[in-house]
């Protein structure tokens, strides 16, 4: 049954803690998984936090650790000494414990690294946290099972016993040459169905899908997501294997880029969440809430040129905040289209002018249906006139609208800036300020004025 966590729940889980209720606590979280008390913790003060973590069994203690929000967790980690650290991470894969190292600072780190027992723990810890942040090498595990080529089946199985206590889940065995290089992979079916004294160059595949150390995460994701790949090995220049990268990793990658690029799209410029300080907060959403105000202004100064028209039409100051609206939401639809065909790799090479074209098609379409809508009831309203001026005004600016949201991505994305930017104030403020200045010129052309 999935936990869910209620406001009740929550008090009573502070009450026992500020009571000292021991057993009462661990009979709660007994049942629970990781990421279930991970989310209790979150909402924790830091004393609290520290307190109900120490009551945890070392067995799901650093999974919960793993699961917690990075803010309370780095917290959590001052409450510990290197030494508690170093217990921490020990039983943790490798992966996830260099993820926790690398957050703290770095003399911190080597007196964790000192405290743990296993050498090649540590040794494997302090490889993976000199790999650059966002690249292959920083994302993979060095856990995993290989044999080299000459071996017999038996041999493999035998390494196989010796090597999977330290893989908790076990795909697929690779295959090396006498130089430690990946040559292939050979499945358990495969040494399961062969003679024992079979050797592994005789049944491996050497068809093996593989990404180096500096290959972008990003990169990674969409390979495994492309290819349906729940593993993926990691290979050196000399092409040595150093590394594996799970789907369980990748999905985290995933979903970071995605909630990167959804905070783009809303104009925040930097990677928050709603636990982090206020400064950080304002600091990240305030760039482009300035763009959008500059926007504004001259939206507002262009409206200024027009006074003499809207003095003596008056009713045209009706329709201004549709023009802008309609121009804006238009512009972030279209520009959405294509920052996801550009995410996806979708738009490369001939794919590029269809897809505009066929964008530009339905901002037509739409234009057109938008437009008839408007035209009839501003002739129902007022008359002829200001029904042909909006609806030849909207028609005109949805289309521009169309055009801008697929071209400024484009843009953007060939000049290595991130394309969801467009989809964000930026595409909204310039659709306002283009989309006004139509609908006036509109006016003069079609309304009678000179």
């Amino acid at each position: 049954m999935q936990f869910e966590l209620t406001s009740d729940i929550l008090v009573s889980l502070k009450d026992a803690i500020e009571e000292k209720n021991s057993l009462y606590l661990q009979d709660q979280l007994h049942d629970l998984y990781a990421p279930d008390i991970a989310s209790i913790i979150n909402q924790l003060n830091l004393q609290q936090a520290a307190y109900l973590y120490e009551l945890l069994d070392d067995e799901i203690a650093p999974n919960v650790l793993l699961e917690l929000d990075d803010d309370k967790r780095e917290d959590l980690l001052t409450t510990f000494s290197s030494k508690q650290i170093a217990e921490q991470i020990d039983n943790m894969d490798s992966d996830d414990a260099a993820d926790v190292i690398s957050e703290l600072p770095e003399e911190l780190q080597e007196e964790v690294l000192s405290h743990i027992e296993d050498i090649d723990q540590a040794s494997d810890i302090a490889e993976l946290i000199n790999y650059e942040e966002g690249t292959a090498g920083s994302l993979m595990a060095k856990e995993l099972v290989s044999v080299y080529a000459f071996e017999t089946v038996s041999q493999c199985i035998e390494e196989i016993r010796q090597q999977a206590d330290d893989v908790d889940v076990m795909y697929a065995v690779y295959v090396l040459d006498n130089k430690e290089r990946l040559i292939g992979i050979v499945s358990l079916k495969k040494l399961i169905i062969s003679h024992p004294l079979a050797r592994i160059e005789e049944i491996y595949e050497p068809d093996i899908q593989y990404v180096r150390t500096n290959t972008d995460t990003v990169e990674v994701g969409e390979y495994m997501q492309k290819y349906d790949l729940v593993v993926l090995p990691v290979v050196d220049q000399l092409n040595r294997l150093v590394g594996r990268i799970t789907i369980d990793d990748v999905m985290d990658v995933i979903k970071e880029n995605t909630d990167e690029n959804i905070q783009r799209m809303s104009g925040i410029s930097d990677d928050v969440d709603s636990n982090d300080k206020l400064w950080r907060l304002s600091r990240a959403r305030i760039p482009w809430l300035i763009v959008g105000m500059c926007g504004g202004i001259i939206g507002s100064r262009i409206i200024g040129t027009y006074e003499d028209q809207i003095k003596i039409h008056p009713e045209m100051a009706y329709f201004i905040p549709l023009i802008g609206a309609m121009g804006g939401n238009v512009g972030v639809q279209s520009s959405s289209i294509i920052v996801q065909g550009l995410a996806n790799n979708t738009l490369i090479g001939d794919n590029i002018a269809p897809k505009l074209l066929k964008e530009l098609g339905v901002g037509l379409i739409n234009g057109m249906i938008c437009s008839f809508l408007i035209w009839s009831y501003a002739f129902v309203i007022e008359d002829w006139q200001l029904a042909a001026t909006v609806s030849a005004a909207l028609l005109t600016v949805v289309l521009c609208a169309s055009f801008l949201g697929t071209f400024v991505p484009l843009t953007l994305n060939r000049f290595k800036i991130n394309p969801a930017l467009a989809t964000g104030p930026f595409v909204t403020t310039l659709n306002d300020i283009i989309g006004i200045t139509i609908y006036f010129l509109m006016g003069r052309i079609l309304y009678g004025y000179f």
